[in-house]
């Protein structure tokens, strides 16, 4: 199910399609932010994007969803950060795509471009995940619940894989690429946000470490967190 997917840096690229996706950028989040002094969000977003769209060379770049933090207001310097996200993915020859999430109340006055519900990209449906969809996909990608796990003392973004809740085939579950976004520790979870997704035992965490450049794959939470 996974053979053509490849993890990097809280992103996925979908090698047959050649579609690299994201979720959750939540641009503006530092304007949230009780802190005063400037936390580099957008430079963060930008320099980690960067070396994504040149290792992968996509056709297509999803933004599955809440790539705005604010839900009815744009604060200062958002369109800007906005601007110069769709600058990389359109500088390096490929389309983006946003699959509008529950925060994505502003979106239109910062991206005109093609914006579904859910976006296929061949046999995978893509979508933010925060309401049901009608696709008929083998496996679904989406954000919204901005999985992480503890291990060793320390938190790390995960992604989730497993059954489709209500529904055939299977789901995949992306960390929220913003660093400044809150993971929730999936392995406390008791239920999840998006109706997509079922008991939280079912699903498998899978880490990336980016310094050893390893995907590591674990059990079902179910086996797993009684080891945790």
């Amino acid at each position: 199910m996974l053979e053509g997917v490849r993890f990097r840096d809280r992103a996925i690229y979908l090698c047959e399609e050649r579609t690299l996706v994201l979720a959750d950028l939540h641009v503006g989040r530092d304007r949230a932010s009780p802190v005063s002094l400037p936390l580099g969000e957008r430079e963060d977003l930008t320099e980690r994007l960067g070396p994504l769209l040149s290792r992968f060379s996509p056709e297509v770049v999803v933004l599955a969803g809440d790539l705005l933090h604010s839900y009815g207001t744009l604060p200062a310097g958002v369109g800007e950060t906005v601007a110069r996200i769709l600058g990389l993915i359109e500088g390096v020859g490929a389309t983006p795509v946003v699959t509008p999430g529950n925060h994505d109340g502003m979106l239109g006055a910062v991206f005109d471009g093609e914006s579904p519900a859910w976006y296929s990209a061949g046999d995978v449906a893509i979508c933010h995940g925060h309401t049901e969809h009608d696709a008929d996909a083998p496996l679904t990608v989406l954000g919204h619940d901005h999985p992480a796990i503890r291990i060793e003392g320390r938190k790390r973004p995960c992604y989730l894989h497993g059954p489709r809740s209500g529904g055939d085939g299977d789901v995949l579950v992306l960390p929220a690429f913003n660093r400044l976004t809150r993971g929730v520790d999936v392995s406390r979870s008791a239920s999840f946000l998006s109706p997509l997704l079922s008991d939280p035992g079912a699903y498998r965490p899978i880490v990336r470490d980016e310094e050893a450049d390893e995907t590591l794959p674990f059990p079902p939470l179910s086996r797993l967190r009684r080891h945790l």
